[in-house]
């Protein structure tokens, strides 16, 4: 379980595999001088509820990884996060879908390694 922190004192907790994929949907709308909201539901242990923050340019962000690996990347999960990010409503965490196969140049329809 990784850390997403906001400003220094707005945290939850997140597996890294979706931190991950998090981040880099994040940080792509902030490069492009995006700013946007992000919700994500609290833990019933503090709580419980929902919590939204405004993420832009000057936003103090942390990504803390408990674990080593990188996770690999699923391009199908970042278009769907990128698509809430894009959204009225925002970011918010949406289940991993399946990735798609990769297909060669050439149209073959055959999966790459």
């Amino acid at each position: 379980m990784g850390k997403f922190i906001y400003d220094g004192t707005v945290k939850t907790e997140v597996e890294d595999r979706a931190l991950t994929h998090l981040q880099l949907v994040i940080t792509a709308k902030l490069r492009r001088g995006e700013p946007f909201p992000f919700s994500w539901r609290e833990d019933p242990s503090v709580g419980g509820g929902r919590t939204t923050v405004w993420l832009h340019s000057a936003s103090s962000l942390v990504f803390k990884y408990y674990g080593s690996r990188k996770p690999a990347i699923n391009r199908a999960w970042i278009e769907a996060l990128a698509f809430t990010a894009n959204s009225p409503a925002g970011l918010h965490l949406v289940p991993e879908p399946a990735e798609e196969p990769q297909t060669d140049e050439a149209g073959a329809g055959q999966n790459l390694p």
